[in-house]
């Protein structure tokens, strides 16, 4: 009993004992074990016979030899768990996992590759040391973020594609941050290499289809690339390499998302076809939270991608930190534990260590369908990047790498021992990788850029911003409007909804049947409903969504005695698609799931992806999604996507955190220039091509159901901010019929240009084309219209006109101007709820400004402001404070003969 607790203590600990660190300099506490007198053996023991052959968990059944000495036991215990790998996965409570993988660890089948092999393994390693030898010869001074110390990546990420392929893997999606970036792209995902030397010479822009150059680019070690490549068992794989900032692991769900996009097109069920791979620094594995959210997405329904393969590139030091001001955790994986993952350490000098766990690590993804991380534990040869200097910080270390030989070095040596390799055979591998070098150098000086290079083949046809796409109508045929409303406002005969939940669905039938009323919860539906029968994919994802933070949507009813769930949504057409409309609560994450929407809407174009924050400002924890990718993806990386985010936005007394959803930092991150009018007549009108995104404040169900529908109709993808309401979710007043979602001319929906999505409502006066006896016009956006509307009736103010701006970024110009002809005499208004310093009014001002100028209506001095003072805080938490400032507010825009600058209270 005593032997089987040793055995299963080197099972628990061997990695504590094992060769990781190449540079010999990490001092670990060995646990007292592993050390058999801890259990009673002396040496006496050594040699004396014991029975195994009734514990098959051991491992060692497989050699027939249940009777083995404790010496040959202690012998094979060390060489399987304390050489150049340490492994991790007892904490794993599956049985079956763990045997497997003890099989496998244990049996002993030694990791020797033939000739053949080693002679693969061989090149790769010398393409990937030669690859960054050159760089730096080319280009002293340049950062590129090299690979050297961690050269082994490169045949192991080779060889674990290879066994992927042969496994039935046919694309993987790649994210890593900048370490061995270039290596990566040149050596793995085959980037030409004329292209990466010519990016490193200053390169030239990229042009689009109508040969005009675009984009601002990036650095070239954030850049992607996608390709088609053929593995070692003549098969074909896709890999693509997502662009990514320098947020070391923002990527994460990004990657995840655009896999999990890949699986649903491509009708990967089983998801063995599509697979993940991520490359993470050990600094940022243990210190980014978003690791974290990205791994807990890897289990749940509507996110699991059937698990994705994680490399740690772990040189030991991040940055300038050391491991142990790092991290609190013995290894820097720790976190993986977490979901049951197993960890293979391996000492990245050994090149065909580093193979064996990467093909193990694509076996084990391929089999259990669960994440595994291989942590490579190599050295950062040269500092951060190659003009930084290390050994300020680390001198210890550094002292030790400038006599350590590279791993080619290394196993050149150990094939030249064993005569698996002549001096002949190396040296034309490496004549052959100089030749290329040099040929791919020279050719580097004449490239040009190929036209935009979609990741995907979905996006053939989709414009640029240089390309016009005509604007589209959204309307929907009246006979399908009912047909697909009756159908998702119904619940089947045996369904025991709950009573409130049965009344809803009861008003949203009628709803359809009178076709008026409808709501905004409807709209929304009606959106989604339409969008799928025109065979669109529609997926929506964030906390609490299926029945909505409000309890508006339920998308998703419960039955009340046996909890069985219905989506009325997947029965809009007869044998629908079950994930053709996705409806999912996420967990309680931002920036780890809104990453993941993003990558998922990047994948085809043809889908209706949307991020629905619970709160408006929850969506701050996810602000490096916003700043990194979404509002500068396509300048950066000419990726387009058509991401919806919603919002929930408006103050209703319920304090800072739920009231504003900081519509100013979207406002102010957009790109449109606030002081020149663009081309705004409509068959010549390309403003929102041209813009980042779009941000909108909608304040009608059917002009909701237009912003999402024109989402999809047109030949190009924006995303789009939407600034959510929450108590329009049930206003009397915000309500529209069912005509205004319809394509029928004369219909209160239609004008001149057919039914689509209004950039801004006018007065609902019914004012003529010249009103001369307005004598303000109130300019507003959101909820806060519905207030100075009820003021302005209660008050019968017939001389205040009051427009809503739904369409803030980018700003309507044509319209503001129709409305500033139609009132010639009317002194101007932005009225807003939330304080000076927030909103729209600091993007609001200067593009009204400039539409005044054009028409000789004066300039900002003429433009006056209603809404709160300036403000540290976005809103008061006292319920009677607010509504004190929301009644003077409203009054002063509507009744006050004299408008006032507000004070800071």
């Amino acid at each position: 009993m005593r032997l089987l607790l040793l055995v299963r203590a080197y099972q628990v600990y061997g990695h504590m004992k094992a060769l990781l660190d190449p540079l010999d300099l990490e001092q670990r506490e060995i646990p007292n074990d592993l050390d058999p007198a801890f259990y009673g053996f002396t040496k006496a023991d050594l040699d004396r016979e014991f029975f195994l052959g009734v514990w098959r968990m051991s491992g060692f059944l497989s050699e027939n030899r249940p009777v083995r000495t404790l010496r040959a036991i202690l012998t094979r215990l060390e060489q399987a768990y304390c050489g150049n790998i340490g492994y991790e996965y007892m904490h794993i409570a599956d049985r079956e996992q763990c045997n497997w993988l003890r099989d496998r660890i244990e049996t002993p089948v030694p990791m020797a590759y033939n000739r053949q092999r080693r002679e693969v393994i061989l090149d790769r390693l010398i393409w990937s040391t030669q690859f960054e030898n050159f760089l730096a010869s080319k280009w002293t001074a340049a950062k590129r973020f090299g690979l050297e110390g961690g050269e082994t990546l490169i045949p192991g990420m080779k060889e674990m594609f290879d066994r992927s392929a042969d496994l039935g893997v046919e694309s993987i999606v790649i994210g890593m941050s900048h370490r061995g970036r270039l290596n990566v792209l040149g050596n793995v995902v085959r980037k030409p290499l004329r292209q990466i030397f010519n990016e490193f010479s200053g390169g030239t822009r990229p042009v689009d289809e109508v040969g005009l150059y675009t984009g601002t680019g990036d650095v070239k070690y954030h850049l992607g690339t996608s390709y088609d490549r053929p593995t070692r068992g003549g098969k074909r794989i896709h890999l693509s390499l997502v662009a990514n900032p320098s947020h070391l692991e923002a990527v994460d769900p990004v990657v995840v998302g655009k896999t999990r996009a890949k699986q649903y097109y491509s009708n990967d069920v089983d998801r063995t076809k599509n697979m993940g791979v991520l490359i993470h620094g050990d600094g940022s594995f243990a210190g980014q939270g978003v690791v974290y959210e990205t791994l807990h997405l890897s289990a749940l329904p509507n996110y699991t991608t059937g698990g994705t393969i994680h490399i740690v590139v772990n040189n030991q030091v991040a940055f300038t930190t050391d491991p142990k001001s790092g991290r609190s955790s013995q290894y820097c994986t720790d976190v993986a534990k977490a979901l049951n993952a197993p960890i293979f350490h391996v000492n990245g000098d050994d090149v065909e260590a580093v193979v064996h766990v990467c093909e193990l690590a694509a076996e084990w993804r391929q089999t259990f369908h669960t994440d595994v991380v291989v942590d490579i534990v190599c050295y950062r040869r040269f500092g951060h990047n190659e003009i930084d200097e290390p050994s300020f910080t680390q001198p210890k270390m550094y002292k030790v790498i400038q006599n350590h030989p590279s791993a080619l070095e290394i196993y050149q040596k150990k094939l030249l021992e064993t005569g698996q390799a002549t001096k002949e055979d190396i040296d034309r591998i490496q004549n052959k990788v100089t030749t290329i070098l040099n040929e791919e150098f020279l050719a580097s000086k004449d490239y040009v850029p190929q036209k935009r290079d979609w990741l995907s083949a979905y996006w053939s046809g989709f414009k640029s911003p240089e390309q016009l796409s005509r604007i589209r109508n959204t309307g929907v045929k009246p006979e399908i409007l009912k047909t697909v409303g009756k159908a998702i406002a119904t619940l089947p005969d045996n369904f025991r909804a709950h009573r409130a939940v049965k009344k809803i669905f009861a008003d949203r039938l009628k709803m359809i049947e009178t076709g008026d009323g409808v709501d905004w919860a409807l709209g929304e539906a009606l959106a989604f409903a339409t969008l799928l029968v025109e065979g669109n994919h529609v997926r929506l994802s964030g906390q609490d969504v299926e029945r909505g933070t409000f309890s508006h949507r339920h998308a998703v009813v419960h039955d009340q005695e046996t909890g069985v769930r219905y989506c009325p949504l997947d029965h809009v057409m007869m044998n629908q698609n079950e994930e053709m409309f996705t409806v999912s609560n996420s967990s309680l994450s931002e920036f780890g799931v809104l990453g993941f929407e993003l990558g998922y809407s990047m994948e085809n174009p043809n889908s209706l992806v949307i991020w629905e924050a619970q709160f408006g400002d929850f969506a701050n924890g996810a602000q490096v999604i916003f700043d990194q990718f979404l509002s500068s993806g396509e300048a950066k990386w000419l990726r387009q996507s058509g991401l919806v985010v919603l919002l929930p936005h408006g103050y209703d007394g319920q304090g800072p955190e739920h009231s504003s959803a900081r519509l100013e930092r979207f406002l102010q991150m957009s790109d449109d220039n606030p002081f020149v009018i663009p081309e705004m007549e409509p068959t010549l009108r390309n403003q929102i091509q041209k813009c980042n995104w779009q941000v909108v404040n909608v304040t009608t169900p059917a002009n909701y159901f237009h912003v999402l529908r024109r989402q999809i109709h047109r030949d190009f993808r924006k995303p789009l901010i939407v600034m959510a309401p929450k108590n329009l979710l049930r206003h009397k007043d915000c309500k529209s019929n069912l005509s205004e979602f319809d394509d029928v001319q004369g219909h209160p929906g239609f004008d001149k240009q057919g039914t689509r999505f209004k950039r801004l409502i006018k007065d609902q006066s019914g004012h003529s084309d010249l009103e001369e006896d307005i004598r303000r016009l109130v300019l507003c956006s959101g909820k806060v219209y519905y207030e100075l509307d009820e003021k302005r009736k209660s008050t019968e103010r017939k001389d205040v006109a009051i427009c809503r701006v739904e369409q803030l970024c980018p700003f309507p110009y044509d319209l503001i101007q129709r409305e500033l002809k139609r009132y010639p005499n009317a002194e101007v208004v932005w009225c807003q709820e939330e304080p000076m310093n927030m909103g729209a009014y600091s993007y609001i001002a200067p593009r009204l400004a400039t539409a005044m100028k054009a028409l000789d209506r004066g300039n900002s001095d003429n433009i006056k402001y209603v809404g709160r003072a300036p403000s540290a805080a976005t809103a008061t938490g006292f319920y009677m404070v607010h509504v004190k400032e929301q009644s003077e507010l409203v009054e002063n825009a509507i009744t006050s003969d004299t408008i006032t600058n507000p004070t800071i209270s």
